[in-house]
């Protein structure tokens, strides 16, 4: 199986439904004694209802312009329907959700084709302590599962944890790691990972970088240096720019979204230690207000614990009894 059949595939097996079903429970929880508390005593989906949902959705980190862009599209079905009760509401809310989340470029791995790179660069982003280097490293898991030759690059040479990081990974995965010393420069790295990476025939090519958010220019200087020395080795790299959020986080993520993306091309997104948070809602508010695609969400500690984002899955999860 190659790259493309990896990303293609779509029904999650009952390993993955379980693992994402745990990993949302806290967020589930939360979620649902909140709109339990809404429509006590209610009857009906009226103006006072809306207002407190309103104020739920809030509350669990979906974000105010994702929640408002919601609770409209809810009015207008109350209107339409005249009447609706609020044993109705769960189902409502579900189905605006998914279709919000439809709406975005939030493509499900069913329709997204990387195309025939090779190797395929994938250059990570994202603030130290959100779970980027973890990440790589399950991402790395996956991909050599799926019948791929995995290089990583450790461009994070700014952190002498980071390079030692990678490599405990590359290790524990058994993939290939390129690094030099602690202070190197971090394009210098990301030209011979991709340099190592075409002599070897490598089919991905993961690079790390620094977890700093300085300033933004300081930023998209560094990170635009290393993206024009990779294009010296393989031209149109990086395919795939992956910021890496932590979704425990809830709004500060956001904000670190949008510090990221005016700062460089960013075209995918992972939130991770979705397991530990009740904040999952931030998902919904990221995937709406940035139209990236969410492409992993880490749902827990084991190795297999990173998963194709699945926007269905996802709402179903959340839903679900």
């Amino acid at each position: 199986m190659g790259l493309f059949d990896f990303f293609k595939k779509k029904e999650s097996t009952p390993q993955e439904q379980e693992a994402l079903d745990t990993g949302l429970e806290k967020t589930k929880d939360n979620f649902f004694s909140k709109i339990t508390k809404v429509i006590a005593g209610k009857s009906t989906v009226d103006d006072d209802v809306l207002d407190e949902l309103e104020e739920v959705l809030v509350t669990s980190d979906v974000g105010v312009k994702t929640t408002l862009k919601i609770i409209e599209r809810i009015q207008a079905r109350v209107a339409r329907d005249k009447y609706v009760s609020t044993g109705d509401l769960q189902g409502l809310l579900r189905d605006e959700i998914q279709q919000l989340l439809a709406e975005n470029n939030s493509n499900d791995f069913s329709s997204f084709e990387y195309g025939t790179h090779k190797p395929y660069v994938i250059m990570v982003v994202g603030v130290n302590g959100v779970g980027k280097t973890t990440t790589i490293g399950k991402l790395a898991h996956k991909l050599k599962q799926a019948g791929n030759k995995v290089v990583l690059g450790a461009a994070d040479t700014f952190r002498a944890a980071a390079v030692d990081q990678i490599q405990l990974w590359g290790d524990r995965v058994g993939v290939k790691v390129v690094a030099q010393a602690m202070g190197s420069d971090p394009a210098s790295v990301a030209f011979d990972t991709l340099k190592s990476a075409v002599a070897a025939g490598d089919d991905v090519a993961i690079i790390d970088t620094a977890g700093r958010l300085h300033n933004k220019v300081g930023l998209m200087n560094e990170l635009t240096k290393i993206k024009n020395v990779m294009q010296k080795v393989v031209p149109g790299a990086p395919h795939e720019i992956l910021l890496v959020l932590d979704a425990s986080t809830g709004q500060n993520a956001i904000e670190q979204c949008k510090q990221f993306t005016e700062a460089t091309a960013v075209n995918a997104l992972a939130l991770t230690k979705l397991d530990g948070t009740a904040k999952g809602g931030v998902v919904i508010g990221i995937s709406d207000q940035f139209k990236i695609p969410v492409k992993y969400i880490g749902v827990g500690e084991a190795m297999d614990h990173l998963q194709l984002f699945d926007r269905k899955a996802f709402v179903d999860s959340l839903f679900k009894d």
